[in-house]
């Protein structure tokens, strides 16, 4: 496990996360005392399914567009 002290922390955040993802542990010390422990947050798995019955598609969604609409996307100007 490495530690760190805070300045060179902030300076190099990026690549400590790099290694954290990588499964290491490292500990941040301010004023030569540990303060805080980065480690890798377990993975949460998909849940499939969390929006059923929230999200709805109206049933002329995939209709074709109003003709005054459509001109406006062409770029058709009265």
């Amino acid at each position: 496990m490495a530690i760190i002290n805070f300045k060179q922390a902030k300076e190099q955040l990026s690549d400590l996360l790099d290694r954290v993802a990588e499964g290491e542990e490292i500990v941040i010390a301010k004023s030569g005392r540990p303060v805080a422990k980065l480690v890798r947050l377990p993975r949460q798995p998909r849940q499939p399914g969390r929006l059923k019955g929230r999200i709805h598609i109206a049933p002329d969604f995939d209709d074709p567009l109003p003709e005054s609409i459509a001109a406006g996307f062409r770029g058709d100007h009265d």
